[in-house]
């Protein structure tokens, strides 16, 4: 699987391939799209391996679709253990 392959928004694909970012880790395949379809995750995975960005990318999605005129709020309680 590839990053265009999940609904991500233009600006954080670019962002991505901007960084060489080009395949998702696993964490990252199956959170990104629970979390932008506003479920509760809770993820656990090997240090390394993504878990910030599993959360953060939709996360930063999930704003700028706010800051688009969409309205709310962000909510969002993260807890990463290492």
């Amino acid at each position: 699987m590839k990053f265009d392959e999940l609904p991500l928004i233009a600006p954080i694909l670019k962002a991505l391939k901007d960084k060489n970012y080009t395949e998702p880790t696993a964490i990252q395949q199956k959170a990104i799209p629970l979390v932008l379809d506003r479920n509760d995750v809770l993820g656990s995975a090997q240090t390394g391996t993504g878990k910030t960005a599993a959360f953060a990318i939709p996360i930063i999605q999930r704003i700028h679709e706010m800051e688009g005129g969409t309205g709310g709020k962000p909510q969002l309680l993260s807890l990463i253990v290492t």
